[in-house]
C-alpha cells in the first residue's frame, strides 16, 4: 500500500499520490465521514424543530 518516497521534496500531494487506496482513503476521511456526521445533526435538528 506504501512504498518508499522517491521525490526529490517530499510534500503533502506526493504522499496522496502513492497510490490508489491511499487517494481513497484520504478522500473518504476528509470528506465522506464529515458528510455522515453532518446528515446526522441535520436530522436531529429537523426532526427536533418538528416536534
Amino acid at each position: 500500500m506504501f512504498e518508499p518516497m522517491s521525490d526529490v521534496v517530499p510534500s503533502f500531494f506526493a504522499w496522496i499520490n502513492q497510490g490508489p487506496l491511499t487517494l481513497t482513503l484520504f478522500l473518504h476521511t476528509i470528506i465522506i465521514l464529515p458528510m455522515f456526521w453532518i446528515y446526522r445533526q441535520e436530522k436531529t435538528r429537523l426532526e427536533n424543530e418538528s416536534k
